[in-house]
């Protein structure tokens, strides 16, 4: 049976289909909850957009994933933005994404209600883990932006308050990396070294909408703030405005400037506590001297030699009944003496032998500095004249030495030394070393004449049998 319809191969309709469909629907705008979302070893992220009827597959290719200012989770309602396209190994279509946001304020709050559930449950917003602040800090740290109001207001107070060492750990507080540079920033003081290790932390932000504050609700943030040593303070916007950081920190401030209020007291307002503490002192002390005074001549006390007056008569009584002082000291007195005299000769003896010692170690010591001398020169000749004779062998092994009988050394142009005439090339460039100097040359490809011996002249000696003997050297 003959057909005018035209036959596919399975390929050809499969990407027939997908050029048709990335025609049409080159660029569309979605509005669907997020179902499974899986993020691959390689970065992409592959979901499905659903809605109570139906489902699309789609991918994040690994590149958008990182440029997105939110992370795909499981129940967002989102907005994406991509291209239709076709999976032809499995005969289905999936949406290729390339932008994504929350649908809404409506979207937002039910993802902050589900993030503060998950942290609530695992205990992260609990009373019993948070501490005390510090009562005078020395060193402030914030984490903030570092242009704009909020940190002017912050130093602004405390300086007024009471003057203190602010660290400032700049950060993004709005936009796709801020999540992740204040929790960098809280984690950095708590670990890193190079700068004192501040009392008290502030994480601040200006007042913005949901979307603005958006950075201070993530779990990173979040989670950063809990594992946080060091007591923490927000100041997120104004005091309507409620991040998951404000449930997890030690003490949330309604604004920036509130939050330097808390951080430190007013100096001057205890400068004067002080000084009132110290003259209430001064007068109970005064008070209490003058009370005892009082007491003390209200209870008629008797003179005080009126007191001492027996111990008086007794210590008389006694110091006549003993014998005189130097009757008791006469045996001891002649005992000392005694035993000075002793000491005195022996440490005459022992200088005197000490002297001798002296002297007969002082003359050992001469002889032995003769003879180390001696040694030391003689040891010092003998090198020396082996000094002599390895530099006489050295020279008379130099190539120097061959190279002034006559010779020359041929190098070829990468500077390797020329052995044989295999070597050699006709028309290669070389270079010859004489015992004055280099010269280029040029091999030939003819056979060079060998030059005529001279005649020698009668009267000139014998060649020496060691000369005859000798080798070329090339």
């Amino acid at each position: 049976m003959t057909t005018n319809t035209p036959e596919y191969t399975v390929s050809e309709l499969a990407n027939s289909l997908k050029r048709t469909v990335e025609d049409t629907y080159g660029h569309v705008r979605v509005r669907g909850e997020l179902g499974r979302v899986t993020i691959a070893k390689s970065g992409h992220c592959y979901l499905d957009v659903k809605d109570d009827r139906a489902v699309i597959n789609s991918i994040i290719w690994k590149g958008v994933m990182s440029r997105l200012s939110m992370r795909p989770e499981e129940g967002m309602e989102v907005i994406c933005e991509g291209k239709l396209s076709t999976y032809p190994g499995r005969s289905n279509y999936q949406l290729i994404i390339d932008k994504m946001e929350l649908a809404g304020a409506g979207a937002l709050m039910a993802l902050f209600e589900k993030r503060k559930k998950l942290l609530a449950a695992e205990g992260l917003f609990d009373d019993a883990r948070k501490v005390e602040l510090p009562f005078m800090p020395k060193t402030i740290g914030v984490v903030t932006s570092p242009t704009g109001s909020v940190i002017r207001d912050i130093l602004h107070r405390i300086t007024d308050r009471f003057p203190s060492h602010v660290l400032v750990w700049p950060v993004l507080v709005q936009g796709d990396k801020a999540a992740e540079q204040i929790a960098e920033a809280i984690t950095g003081f708590n670990t890193r070294g190079g700068f004192p290790r501040p009392d008290v932390l502030i994480v601040a932000r200006g007042g913005g909408s949901m979307e603005d504050l958006w950075c201070f609700n993530e779990e990173i943030v979040a989670r950063a703030a809990a594992a946080s040593e060091i007591p923490m303070i927000s100041a997120i916007g104004h005091e309507t405005d409620w991040t998951l950081i404000d449930f997890v920190v030690d003490y949330r401030a309604p604004t920036p400037t509130g939050a330097a209020e808390v951080a430190v007291p007013v100096r001057a307002d205890w400068l004067a506590t002080v000084d009132d503490y110290g003259l209430r002192l001064l007068r109970a002390l005064r008070r209490t001297t003058a009370e005892r005074g009082t007491a003390l001549r209200a209870a008629k006390m008797p003179k005080i030699d009126t007191v001492l007056a027996p111990a008086r008569q007794r210590l008389d009584s006694s110091r006549a009944s003993l014998p005189p002082m130097t009757r008791l000291l006469e045996p001891k007195t002649n005992r000392l003496t005694r035993a000075a005299q002793a000491l005195q000769s022996a440490m005459r003896f022992t200088k005197q032998r000490q002297l001798t010692d002296v002297t007969r170690q002082r003359d050992a010591l001469d002889r032995y500095a003769k003879a180390s001398e001696m040694a030391l020169r003689r040891q010092l000749e003998t090198q020396s004249r082996r000094l002599d004779r390895a530099g006489k062998l050295l020279e008379a092994y130099s190539y120097q030495g061959v190279l002034d009988r006559g010779y020359a050394l041929v190098r070829d142009e990468a500077g390797g030394v020329i052995r044989t005439k295999a070597a050699t090339t006709s028309g290669q460039s070389v270079s010859l070393t004489f015992a004055d100097g280099e010269v280029g040359a040029m091999i030939g490809g003819a056979q060079a004449a060998k030059p005529k011996p001279k005649r020698k002249s009668a009267k000139r000696t014998t060649q020496k049998e060691g000369d005859k003997k000798q080798a070329s050297l090339f």
